[in-house]
C-alpha cells in the first residue's frame, strides 16, 4: 500500500480535515448573514463563528478518544494540544486581532491626514482571534464531526 492510500485511510487525519472544512463552510455562511457580504477569504481564513482551530482540534483528539481509547498516549498528545491550541486561540491570538483593529484605526487617520493609501499587503489583518464562544462552538462542532463520522 502506498503513502497516499495510507495516508487517506487514517480516520483520525480525515476527522480533523471534516472538522476544519465544516467549520470554514460555517464561517463563511455566518459572515455572509452577518454583514451581508460574501467574502471568500473567509474559507481560509483565521477568526470568525465557529473557530476552524478549535474544530480541528477536538475532531482530532475526539476521534483519537474513539479509535485508539482514552488511555493512548496518542490521545493524551491529542488532548493535551487541543487544550493549547483552544487557548492560544482565545487568548493571545483574540488580543492580536484587538490590536491590530486599534493600529488599523490609527494607520486610517494617518492616511487621511496625508492623503496616500496602503497597498492591500500593508493592511494588518484582525480577524485572527476568538472569542470563547467562537472557540466553544468550534470545539462542538469538531466533537460532534468526530462522533457522527466515527
Amino acid at each position: 500500500m502506498n503513502y497516499l492510500e495510507q495516508l487517506l485511510q487514517n480516520h483520525i487525519l480525515i476527522n480533523a480535515i471534516i472538522g476544519w472544512f465544516c467549520a470554514q463552510v460555517l464561517k463563511t455562511i455566518t459572515h455572509l448573514i452577518v454583514y451581508k457580504k460574501l467574502v471568500w477569504e473567509r474559507l481560509i481564513g483565521d477568526g470568525g463563528m465557529p473557530s476552524a482551530h478549535s474544530a480541528t482540534v477536538c475532531a482530532l483528539a475526539t476521534t483519537t478518544f474513539i479509535n485508539i481509547g482514552p488511555s493512548s498516549p496518542e490521545f493524551a498528545i491529542a488532548l493535551i494540544l487541543a487544550i493549547i491550541v483552544m487557548h492560544d486561540a482565545c487568548g493571545v491570538r483574540l488580543e492580536t486581532g484587538k490590536q491590530a483593529l486599534i493600529i488599523k484605526e490609527m494607520m486610517e487617520i494617518i492616511e487621511d491626514m496625508s492623503n496616500t493609501s496602503l497597498s492591500a499587503e500593508d493592511k494588518l489583518k484582525t480577524f485572527v482571534g476568538h472569542t470563547k464562544l467562537q472557540v466553544a462552538m468550534g470545539a462542538l462542532l469538531g466533537v460532534v464531526v468526530a462522533v457522527l463520522i466515527g
